[in-house]
């Protein structure tokens, strides 16, 4: 992949936060139900991704936990502004990479 420039690092990292808050209201609407699966929006840089993953209550909540973490559906990481930390059949966590990481504090829903 070639390398991207500091404005679409930015422009990607925008995108996953959006992502990122489309999926907050979707974990208050589902009620967080430990033992169910709920259908969460992609949070890859891909403005155009409509693509669902499907993680347990306590994926997303792990997850949440640490503001640098997004679930993307597999193969959907963008080398340039994250790596991929785990994987399973149905997503994988990448870790954004400094170039992004300032947005991702930023914008987290979670902040105090």
């Amino acid at each position: 992949m070639s390398e991207l420039g500091k404005e679409q690092k930015r422009a990607i990292a925008r995108n996953e936060a959006l992502f990122r808050e489309v999926n907050e209201r979707v974990e208050e609407v589902s009620g967080g139900a430990a033992s169910e699966v709920t259908e969460f929006l992609c949070e890859c840089g891909n403005a155009d991704c409509t693509q669902s993953i499907a993680l347990f209550a306590r994926e997303y909540e792990q997850l949440r936990s640490d503001p640098l973490l997004f679930a993307v559906a597999p193969r959907h990481e963008i080398e340039d502004v994250e790596d991929v930390v785990s994987e399973n059949e149905r997503f994988w966590t990448v870790r954004k990479s400094e170039d992004a990481a300032g947005i991702a504090r930023r914008t987290d829903p979670r902040k105090a």
